[in-house]
């Protein structure tokens, strides 16, 4: 009776604080967001994590990164820093630009197997350093710009065994060395800034040439000496618009009608982009059954460097980097930052979004700034931050590498789970000996806790010979999973899409994750298999068309991936 009593007594107070939470509860303000935690806590590991070396080559210096869905990534390099370590096939030389009968025999990007770790070179003509990509929706790797005869290109990498570059040196109204290039809700993409270029523009489809492109003040405004305002962080909001940081300052800028809707606070601290070099990403979407007229996206952003960091880097003083992260609701038109700090500073890591909804900060320095020689005291222990946990137990330092992965260093996430590691070269071009940091060609895996092996009883296994690999949006559809529990509740597990990013110079372009709804958990053989019923994402505001990797998450600890793939009608 005394329990009746305490239930009743207690309902209105439940009643008004679920009723104020609707309505205005800011999800960061909250320690805890309740709905995002499950009837049973996740599992609880000591697991620090592992480093391996997988490849004690990369054949070309991996300054950029993209994983494909056919489990190959394609890592390169700038044409003009001398030989690689791996040949062109014979007969299948590169023509020099502007050296008349000189040939380049050496491959500057290559396919690697993630898990065989054999390459196969590959020829690209036209300069990709310091460019930005992308992957299409039918899977294509869409290259853009580059230095000298590579700064208009537009290259394109089909999957095919066989497959190499095609190559359009003149697409671009300008020269984008350093700029950032983001998907579109129609599988389109947009290019904006590089170096003195204060405008956007939108990638013309294939064989066709730009004579356009869009004047961006906060580009001009946000430069300095340093130009600290390259590779500016651009994100794909819920609604369809785009969020651009540079510098410190960002905008909401409609695609659409090319028009800025507001510009947010500016963010405190220093400077975040490169050569700063700050880390930022979108993170997870939360998707319901009901989804709110506007779904809430979140940027963070991390790290970088006080604006005069090069300058000192010149003279050879190495200033600290920036330790603090901001937060902002980019779906919010009153919109403020909240500030935290990481366990250290860090400028030039990268920020990849794990299976779970975590993020990794990865990669890196403690001092300088991006730049041949700018910076030193490499940041070798990873951090994983929780951005649903409360403030003071968000960040979680895991195993450090021994190896530096500083400037032009690359990384991505893989199926298994497992991060894939590789690059960094401080010098101009392949430099072994004689330095205090030499070019770095050797490969590593990095597993996060959630891999420790004693959790593996608790590990889902998509049954992806059953499960659907094309859905189409706003579409139910089933997914099959074997883990050995009697029962599941559907709070305890979380279904992912992630979006694997094109990965450079610390910021990982187009890197997005969707948490989907889940309608139910049925039990097919009971403490065995089950079936999960989920929504796909609404739109491609949501989800831009393309490939995805789905996992399956049973409190904190994710299924193997697999690739499925997305748009509004079936390939």
């Amino acid at each position: 009776m005394e329990i009746l009593l305490r239930s009743l007594y207690l309902l209105p107070l439940l009643f008004i604080s679920s009723y104020s939470q609707f309505f205005f509860e800011d999800p960061f303000e909250v320690e805890i967001d309740r709905a995002e935690h499950g009837k049973h806590p996740e599992f609880e590991t000591d697991y620090k994590g592992k480093w391996e070396l997988v490849s004690k080559s990369s054949g070309a210096s991996a300054m950029h990164m993209i994983l494909l869905p056919t489990n190959k990534a394609i890592m390169y390099d700038a044409t003009v820093f001398g030989p690689s370590e791996i040949p062109l096939a014979e007969g299948n030389c590169r023509p020099v630009p502007g050296k008349l009968k000189e040939l380049d025999c050496w491959a500057h990007a290559v396919e690697y197997d993630i898990e065989t770790a054999e390459l196969r070179p590959l020829k690209v003509l036209t300069d990709p350093w310091c460019s930005s990509g992308g992957l299409s929706p039918d899977g294509t790797v869409v290259s853009t710009g580059g230095w000298h005869d590579g700064g208009r290109a537009v290259r394109y990498l089909p999957e095919c065994a066989t497959c190499d570059w095609r190559e359009y040196p003149t697409a671009l109204t300008g020269e984008r060395w350093y700029s950032t290039q983001q998907i579109l809700p129609d599988g389109s993409f947009i290019l904006v800034g590089g170096r003195r270029m204060f405008n956007y523009e939108y990638v013309p489809k294939e064989g066709k040439s730009n004579l356009k492109n869009y004047n961006l003040p906060l580009l001009l405004q946000t430069t300095d000496r340093e130009e600290n305002n390259l590779y500016p962080f651009v994100h794909l909001s819920t609604d369809g618009n785009l969020f651009i940081l540079a510098n410190n300052r960002s905008i909401l800028l409609n695609p659409t009608s090319n028009k800025v809707l507001r510009e947010f606070p500016v963010l405190p601290g220093g400077s975040r982009n490169y050569p700063a070099s700050a880390m930022s990403a979108l993170l997870p979407i939360k998707l319901y059954n009901q989804n709110a007229a506007v779904i809430t996206a979140e940027v963070l952003v991390c790290g970088g460097a006080l604006p005069t960091a090069m300058k000192e880097a010149e003279k050879g003083h190495y200033l600290p980097a920036l330790q603090s992260c901001g937060r902002i609701h980019i779906t919010d038109p009153k919109a403020n930052w909240k500030m935290e700090n990481m366990p250290t500073p860090r400028v030039m890591g990268d920020m990849l979004v794990l299976p779970t909804g975590d993020v990794l900060m990865i990669n890196g320095a403690k001092k300088g700034t991006s730049g041949w020689g700018f910076a030193d005291d490499p940041n070798l222990t990873p951090v994983i931050y929780s951005p649903k946990k409360p403030r003071d137990q968000r960040f979680k330092e895991v195993k450090p590498t021994k190896i530096p992965r500083m400037y032009h260093a690359s990384s991505a996430v893989l199926p298994d789970g497992k991060i894939l590691v590789a690059g960094s070269n401080t010098n101009p071009g392949y430099n072994f000996t004689g330095v205090k940091f030499p070019t770095e060609m050797r490969v590593e895996k990095f597993s996060p806790p959630y891999l420790d092996q004693d959790l593996d009883d608790h590990r889902p296994e998509i049954m992806d010979f059953i499960t659907e690999s094309k859905i189409k949006y706003g579409e139910a559809f089933p997914i099959q999973i074997k883990l050995r529990e009697l029962t599941l509740d559907k709070t305890d597990l979380k279904v992912n899409m992630y979006s694997p990013p094109f990965t450079t110079h610390g910021f990982s372009m187009n890197q997005r994750m969707i948490v989907l709804a889940i309608s139910d958990v049925l039990p097919l053989v009971p403490g065995i298999t089950h079936q999960i019923r989920t929504m796909a994402p609404p739109n491609g505001a949501v989800a831009p068309p393309g490939f995805y990797l789905l996992f399956v998450v049973y409190r904190g600890v994710p299924s193997q991936g697999i690739w499925i793939h997305i748009s509004d009608k079936l390939l």
